[in-house]
């Protein structure tokens, strides 16, 4: 298996502004507030990519699938900082399950010396782009000065959409 074979038997498609590939495999119902009851996605990195930082205003359930393991750098509200590793290892202490508290910026990319990894991410309530917040690498560098290194790595600038014709 391959991230090509991945690619077209899920369909993947680049994920805006964040990087990475995936696709949303299931959206609940409409709540009042026009945001969908539950989102998932099935998403997948490669050692030359990575999820750029970035925070959701509600809690995220990252699932590990297949591959090589996925560093995840969280910043805490709290300023505090940790890595998580997902991954097939949970007796090493990788998770197959983690939740992102919401607030909480993240970013991720493949572990050192793997090349790809096949994750998924689940919301209730759910993802929209209006609650997705990029990290500014400057800004989280002052908060965080600790990461700086990491947060460099994972990090880039949100390009300005089109403008309008």
């Amino acid at each position: 298996m391959t991230p090509e074979d991945l690619i077209a038997h899920y369909g993947l498609e680049p994920i805006p502004h964040e990087g990475g590939l995936f696709r949303q495999t299931w959206a609940g119902p409409g709540r009042p507030d026009g945001r969908p009851e539950g989102t998932a996605i099935v998403a997948l990195l490669t050692a030359d990519d990575f999820s750029a930082l970035h925070r959701l205003p509600t809690d995220e359930i990252w699932h590990f699938y297949l591959g090589d393991p996925l560093e995840l750098l969280l910043l805490a509200p709290d300023g505090s900082a940790r890595t998580v590793v997902l991954g097939p290892g949970v007796l090493r202490g990788e998770h197959v399950q983690f939740t992102v508290p919401a607030g909480t910026w993240m970013g991720g990319r493949v572990s050192a010396g793997g090349s790809w990894t096949l994750f998924g991410c689940t919301m209730a309530p759910g993802f929209t782009f209006e609650g997705y917040e990029h990290g500014d690498a400057a800004a989280l560098t002052a908060r965080y000065p600790a990461e700086a290194d990491r947060i460099a790595v994972l990090s880039r600038p949100v390009e300005p959409p089109p403008a309008d014709r």
